[in-house]
């Protein structure tokens, strides 16, 4: 599930609040590029060729529009009355020296970080952006997944290996939308939305609700700013399901041969669930008591600017996310509870530290050899790596947010709102405002209630320190 991200315009660039983001990467002191010896061996990194060759196979890349690190290429076909979906994933291990610079560095940031100013890459750029990268019309080496679809989705076989593949497009989310709106049968993601829907209905049928929340761009407007929030197409929902249908088939793999690491997340509880519930009747779209969470979610206009507000509360819905690694006997929870199936990182080992070892551990494990060392001797230090990174991305993601609302609310000092309350903490409500869709607290009224409507005022908001005061009416 993607985290809020937002992206600094250039119209604001020059601005208090692109000072304070760089104020905020200092004082996190964020990496600014590689050490000289991590980018020597970048340079000189070159992977085994593998022993498939797999370049007659049309792939192709979608992301967003200008993104160089391309983790992921597809090729899509039908198989009878089903489909046969090839899903190349980049090669990360065969440029990474287990126990070597780039190693190291690697296991130092965890992930790349995004920030509204700009990236902070987990591999040198030779490596994530150039030759590890799946572009198109060069070779690359992937580990390329093979799924054996019928026709309403269900999974039959799934193998692994290592190939050489060409991708032969790079398509962003629109370009791909236009080209299966336009019916071209010739495109290479003419079946994309037919897999795609088949696999939700798929997770429907499980309990599951994946989440594609919108990305956002600070604007700036009328001497203010403004938060845009650009409309996720029906693509992107369908890309992310080729995904989530590779993590749970590394999941099922790592688990048959007991040895591997899962992405875990306990179900929420009734209290969080009855926050949720609130914060959806403070923004207009309740959810019914007699509705699932993933259903409520599925039937949501993605187009309403308010259901992409509620879009972003339930991206907090799900908390306590962690990784289990284990080697012999499975770990105790073992679930991904959003998605109601166990579940594994492999798709995006360009951004994601973790992602390198399930890769290894699969193609290990589907090719019948022995889980390389390296990689089964540090399966027990990835959670609290992966963590510590988490971490630093949600410390970052939340200061950078809390900026970007106190920019938003700068010019409205003083300025009376209507807020929904959605909990009380002790002497203090914490609400919602409707428009712009923020989220803060005050001293809580005598008559504040969970669900009730109070006056407020904003007294206060600090762009350089993200911080917005609120006082009861």
């Amino acid at each position: 599930m993607p985290a809020r991200r937002p992206h600094l315009a250039p119209s604001v660039a020059q601005s208090e609040l692109a000072a304070s983001l760089a104020d905020l990467r200092a004082s996190m002191a964020l990496p600014d590029g590689f050490a000289p010896e991590v980018v020597a061996e970048a340079e000189a990194s070159r992977p085994e060729a593998p022993g498939r060759d797999l370049r007659d196979l049309p792939f192709a890349t979608i992301d967003p529009a200008g993104s160089t690190d391309l983790d992921q290429a597809m090729h899509l076909a039908r198989r009878g009355d089903g489909f046969l979906v090839h899903y190349a994933i980049a090669d990360l291990p065969g440029f990474v020296r287990p126990g070597g610079s780039v190693d190291r560095a690697a296991r130092e940031r965890g992930q790349t970080l995004y920030a509204p100013d700009g990236r902070v890459p987990l591999h040198p750029p030779v490596i994530g952006d150039d030759r590890a990268s799946l572009l198109p019309g060069v070779d690359r080496t992937a580990y390329v997944w093979r799924f054996e679809l019928a026709a309403d989705g269900t999974l039959g076989t799934t193998a692994v290996e290592r190939a050489l593949v060409r991708s032969r497009a790079r398509l962003d989310y629109s370009g791909a939308q236009a080209l299966i709106d336009d019916g071209d049968r010739e495109s290479p993601v003419a079946l994309l939305g037919e897999i795609g829907r088949a696999r939700i209905e798929q997770e429907r049928r499980r309990g599951g609700a994946s989440l594609n929340t919108p990305d956002e761009e600070i604007v700036r407007s009328d001497g203010g700013y403004d938060l845009a929030r650009r409309t996720p197409l029906p693509v992107e929902d369908w890309n992310a399901q080729l995904s989530l249908l590779t993590g749970m088939a590394a999941a099922s793999i790592m688990l048959g041969a007991g040895v591997g690491i899962l992405r875990t997340m306990p179900s929420p509880d009734d209290e969080r669930l009855a926050a949720f519930r609130r914060q959806t009747v403070a923004l207009g779209l309740p959810w019914p008591e007699d509705e699932s969470y993933g259903e409520y979610l599925r039937r949501l206009d993605r187009a309403d600017p308010v259901a992409l507000a509620v879009l972003q509360a339930a991206s907090g819905l799900f908390r306590g996310a962690g990784y289990a690694a284990f080697d012999g006997a499975p770990p105790a929870e073992t679930m991904q509870a959003a998605l109601a199936a166990p579940y594994a990182h492999v798709t995006a080992p360009i951004r994601r530290l973790v992602d390198r070892w399930g890769l290894v551990v699969c193609e290990a494990i589907v090719a019948g050899r022995e889980v390389p060392a390296w990689a089964r001797a540090s399966l027990a230090e990835l959670p609290a790596i992966m963590a510590a990174s988490e971490q630093r991305a949600g410390r970052l993601g939340a200061e950078s947010i809390a900026r970007v609302e106190a920019a938003l609310l700068r010019d409205r000092v003083g300025e009376r709102f209507t807020a929904t309350v959605l909990e009380l903490r002790g002497d203090r409500a914490v609400f919602q405002l409707e428009t712009p869709a923020v989220t803060a607290s005050c001293p809580a009224p005598a008559d504040a209630a969970p669900g009730g409507a109070i006056e407020v005022v904003l007294e206060a908001a600090d762009i350089g320190t993200g911080t917005v005061r609120f006082g009861a009416a």
